[in-house]
This record gives C-alpha cells, structure tokens and sequence, in this order.
C-alpha cells in the first residue's frame, strides 16, 4: 500500500517542484561502487570469478567424461547397446579421461574372474556339489584300468 502511494504521490511532487532536488539515477552508479570497491579492483575481482568458473566447469566436464567412461565400460562389458551422449562427452574432453583406479582394480578382478568362470575348471566350479579334486582322482583312476586293461588284451 506504501509502494502505490508514493508512486503516485511521488510522481506529482516531482512534476511540482520542477526537480530541484538533484538525485543520481541508480544507472549511474557504478557496480565497483556500490560494492564499495574501487574500478580496478573490482575487475580484478570479475576476472578471478571468470577464472574460478571456468575452472569448475573444466572439472565438471572432466567428471562427466569420467562417468560415460564408466558407463560405456559396463555398456561394453554387459553387451548393452552404446550412448551417443556418453561418446560425445569423452570425445569433448579428450585423452585427459582416466577411470579412478579403484574402479581400475574392480574392472581388472571382474576380468579375472570372468576369464576363471569361462575355462572347464571354472564351469565345473560353478556347479554345486561338484567335489573337483574328486573328479581329477576318479578320471585319473579311470585312465589307469584302461591302462591295464589294454596290457591284458591279447590282440594288442
């Protein structure tokens, strides 16, 4: 209600006293100056804010890339089909992307495991009550009847 009545008022009283008064715009007052700093200053003051968020937009591009690389290895590993995206935001940050080396040591035993799970012991293994040393004695036992059973054979 304040705001609507000086409005009003205060329009008419400038027309009446012809602007006497002198008041500075608010356009002329420098930004330096309302932050009570000098021009110099506050353009050095501008030019470290520039500086400080290119800087956090480079990591944040950087954590991106990271993130697709990340994703795209599992997209890799799991046959899933690829993200455009995710290529587009490692291509923008260029050879600079490194997986975390935590994340490394977890990829390089997945691999391990995965080469362990796809050769025959490691099927075998997968097997429940499956007793491997067991199997190994049993086939061993096996080669040695047939063995002597070949020693016994007349036609031989």
């Amino acid at each position: 209600m304040a705001f609507m009545v000086k409005h009003v008022v205060g329009g008419q009283l400038k027309n009446l006293t012809g602007g006497l008064t002198e008041e500075k715009p608010e356009a002329e007052k420098t930004d330096a100056a309302a932050q009570g700093m000098t021009q110099e200053e506050f353009e050095q003051y501008q030019q470290q804010l520039e500086e400080e968020k290119q800087e956090r937009e480079a990591n944040f591009a950087q954590k991106k890339a990271e993130r697709a690389t990340v994703r795209s290895h599992f997209r890799d590993k799991y046959r899933l089909p690829k993200n455009e995206t995710d290529e587009t935001q490692i291509q923008q940050a260029g050879d600079d992307v490194v997986l975390p080396t935590e994340l490394a040591k977890m990829i390089a035993e997945d691999n391990q495991e995965e080469t362990h799970k796809q050769s025959v012991l490691g099927q075998l293994s997968s097997i429940q009550n499956v007793d491997i040393d067991q199997l190994k004695d049993k086939a061993q036992a096996t080669l040695e009847d047939l063995k002597k059973q070949t020693e016994n054979c007349s036609l031989m």
